[in-house]
């Protein structure tokens, strides 16, 4: 997908050409589509949920019908052939159970009772939508991380405003047609290309806002809502810890982890980035590690074979490399792939394997998004949880032990918002199931899971009637109560 027309340059991460450019809106014409979503709004959430379901059904049949070409765009951003071609299906997926979830979710957030404190005061609850939000997606995953809050928030009767990573904005275009092609969601639905400037501008022309990214960004989307006095909702960076016990099955746990560091790159969120062995396995599960990592294979020059695809984005090779120098100064052992190389003008990292590690090291401190696993040997229960604590974040973790009790034992002291037990790296299997929230800096604002993925859209109001009569002044002391 070619397309030069525009200031905005986009870079093919395979390539290393601009082949792709987009011109940002201005802070008028943003302002106007914010204007236009806010008054189709009006009509779409106050009709019958059953009529936004349809519309929603309807998209999902046409994201179906077009899903070729929006997998080609992504792929041309991304790289990733086969999980490119995937990611419409995921949304149609995601559309439709939400579509079948909500009007039951929905019935039981409605409250109605009596006071417990004034028995004569009955009341009940009214569930209504944020008028507009603004959804801000990451560049790694960008059709799927643009949706995963828009959906529910459209679903509840929201209208909604999504500016995608100026890393990955092909998607948007063949995206766009298929609203089109649902004038009642065309109406509150728009996907606009934009750049950090559209998006600090967007923070301010919405009533909720949900940004996917790095902590630092998200700092600023957090004041920038504060300031509006608007709810964020932040899902931040990870560095997501693995804890292999000295009872655990060691071909289980070096398959576990080596996909759950290398899978897309390394460039998830829940990837795991810290490897804890203990010392009685440490050498054999590492030289397993190693055997498996050599086995897998870049995704060059046949995008579609192979493992491991180039970097999305260019600037995080050097991170990556970064994180491997500094390592590597302070006594780390590279035992497998190593420092990034330039393929065909793609940025390709294989499947690396670090001893030797500590936390004066970047790399076990400061996320990666790399295909790297660093692994650090442990002697005791208590010292392997107090290092995957030892983190500023806590987005995800995992436990890979001798039995599932084991695990969960050593899980429930693991301070992140989701821990896979006897595996790794499988947070998204309960992404339409539970909750979870996000420890320390790894998010903000409530869980984007479960049933409060829907639920968070909603302002809450209560409606009192007194069926006694009203209490007279003249009837209360002065302190408001009665003599």
């Amino acid at each position: 997908m070619t397309n030069l027309n525009g200031s905005h340059p986009v870079r093919n991460p395979r390539t290393g050409v601009c082949d792709y450019a987009f011109t940002p809106p201005s802070p008028d014409e943003l302002a106007k589509i914010a204007q236009r979503l806010r008054q189709g709004q009006q009509a779409w959430g106050s009709a019958p949920i059953a009529t936004r379901i349809k519309a929603m059904s309807a998209w999902a049949d046409a994201i179906e019908a077009n899903a070729q070409a929006i997998g080609d765009a992504e792929f041309e951003d991304t790289s990733r052939y086969r999980l490119s071609h995937e990611v419409p299906h995921m949304v149609v997926a995601g559309i439709r159970s939400w579509c079948e979830r909500a009007e039951q979710l929905m019935s039981s957030a409605l409250l109605s009772g009596q006071s417990s404190i004034y028995p004569t005061v009955s009341f009940e609850s009214q569930l209504k939508p944020y008028p507009l939000v603004g959804v801000i997606g990451p560049w790694n995953h960008p059709f799927l991380l643009s949706t995963l809050d828009a959906l529910p928030a459209l679903v509840a009767g929201c209208a909604v405003l999504i500016k995608p990573s100026e890393v990955t904005p092909r998607f948007i275009d063949p995206v766009m047609e298929t609203v089109r092609q649902v004038p009642e969601l065309a109406a509150v639905l728009h996907f606009v290309a934009g750049d950090g400037g559209t998006g600090a501008k967007l923070v301010d022309l919405v009533d909720a806002v949900c940004f996917t990214g790095s902590v630092a960004t998200g700092r600023k989307v957090a004041e920038s809502a504060a300031r509006n006095f608007v709810p964020a909702f932040l899902e931040l960076g990870g560095k997501d810890a693995l804890i292999v016990t000295a009872s655990a099955d060691i071909d289980r746990a070096t398959t576990a982890a080596l996909r759950a560091s290398v899978f897309q790159t390394g460039q998830v969120c829940f990837a795991t980035e810290r490897v804890y062995v203990h010392e009685s396995i440490h050498d054999a599960f590492v030289n397993m590690l190693i055997e498996k990592a050599n086995a897998l294979e870049l995704a060059y020059p046949d995008p579609r074979h192979g493992h491991i695809n180039p970097f999305t984005f260019e600037a995080q090779s050097g991170i990556a490399d970064s994180h491997l120098d500094d390592a590597v100064a302070k006594g780390a052992v590279i035992r497998a792939g190593g420092p990034s190389q330039i393929l065909g003008g793609g940025h390709y990292m294989a499947a690396t394997v670090l001893t030797n590690v500590n936390h004066d090291m970047r790399i076990m401190r400061e996320e990666t998004f790399a295909p790297i696993t660093p692994v650090m040997a442990f002697a005791t229960e208590a010292e392997a949880i107090a290092l995957a604590n030892d983190s500023e974040f806590g987005l995800s973790g995992a436990v890979i032990a001798g039995s599932v009790e084991e695990a969960r034992r050593i899980g429930l002291e693991m301070d992140a918002g989701a821990i896979a037990l006897q595996d790794a790296g499988i947070t998204t299997a309960i992404l339409r199931d539970a909750e979870k929230t996000s420890f320390n800096k790894s998010g903000l604002g409530g869980s984007r899971m479960g049933a409060n993925g829907l639920l968070r859209f909603f302002r809450k109001k209560a409606l009192m009637v007194n069926h006694a009569e009203p209490a007279s002044m003249l009837m209360l002391g002065e302190d408001g109560y009665r003599d």
